[in-house]
């Protein structure tokens, strides 16, 4: 609550919360922390930019597929 008071005081820009944006962004943010789980994604290790899509393509079809 002090931070709220602060950002008065200061005339700064309210802090709002829209809770269907944060929704989004979680799914967002999971979809990409399940990519990153192999770690050829996660350290291209795939170097060649062919080889490194085929990898994503690949994660995220399992990912597609995993009930």
């Amino acid at each position: 609550m002090d931070h709220l008071a602060g950002r008065r005081r200061r005339r700064e820009r309210p802090c709002s919360f829209d809770k269907a944006v944060y929704r989004r962004r979680n799914v967002v943010e999971r979809c990409f922390h399940r990519l990153k789980q192999p770690r050829g994604i996660a350290t291209r290790y795939e170097k060649p930019p062919g080889r490194h899509l085929t990898a994503i393509t690949q994660a995220s079809t399992l990912i597609w597929l995993d009930p």
